[in-house]
């Protein structure tokens, strides 16, 4: 190989290594970032005894998107944990006791749908020996919003390596809508919206840093919920 041309592409490496570098140390002042707005709103008494339960349900009555089972399982986990005291019946264990009543394409999309199976004696037998006092829906989904920069690997004789940099965006969107079993009605709805960018640095071998959008929706949401389900007063 040429001498100079070697030269050239060496300093054209450093170069490139040397924005990605700067990149690098960007990113890792601003990974994890993201912001969670969260917005309640209450439609009626609530408060819950040791005796009663509740179930988390994901909406996936949607032809564009499913509520993910991973995220509807994470509020259940929220909802029960810090020491709450709380009873969460898993979303399976409902849907298995009540089949085929709560399957994604059967269940009831509003309380009057919730209202008429409860015409059919076992269902709200079923129900009731469940201890089941609040049902949860929860609506929405995480996704990619946009992408920028690019990652380039290659390998040669002194071996390979990628060199680049990516970001993108992405927001989880969520609504939880409450019912009570007990009085049949909506006591209210509380709203998680959280956004945040992930980057990948990339110098010899890609690194991602990645925000945690979707937990960060789980964790405002489910802690707003446990405080709004085991709270006895209106606001």
């Amino acid at each position: 190989m040429n001498r100079k041309l070697y030269l050239n592409k060496r300093i054209r490496w450093l170069k490139l290594s040397l924005v990605a570098l700067t990149a690098m140390a960007a990113a890792v002042v601003l990974a994890g970032c993201t912001t969670t707005t969260i917005n309640e709103m209450r439609q009626g008494y609530t408060g819950i005894t040791k005796s009663e339960s509740i179930v988390v349900l994901g909406r996936r009555h949607k032809s564009d998107y499913e509520t993910e089972l991973d995220f509807v399982q994470c509020i259940g986990g929220e909802i029960s944990g810090q020491k709450a005291n709380v009873s969460v019946i898993p979303e399976q264990e409902f849907a298995d006791n009540l089949y085929p009543w709560f399957e994604p394409r059967t269940a009831p999309v509003h309380l009057e749908g919730l209202n008429n199976l409860l015409q059919r004696e076992q269902i709200a037998e079923r129900i009731t020996e469940l201890g089941i006092r609040y049902i949860v829906w929860v609506d929405g989904s995480t996704e990619r919003t946009s992408s920028a920069g690019s990652i380039a690997c290659s390998i040669g004789p002194g071996g390979g390596g990628c060199l680049g940099f990516g970001t993108w965006d992405d927001e989880s969107l969520y609504e939880a809508s409450i019912w009570d079993f007990k009085n049949l009605t909506t006591v209210g709805k509380i709203k998680a919206d959280a956004k945040g960018t992930s980057y990948m640095p990339a110098v010899v071998v890609p690194i991602p840093l990645l925000a945690r959008v979707k937990a960060n929706a789980c964790k405002g949401l489910g802690e707003q919920l446990r405080s709004f389900l085991t709270s006895s007063e209106e606001s």
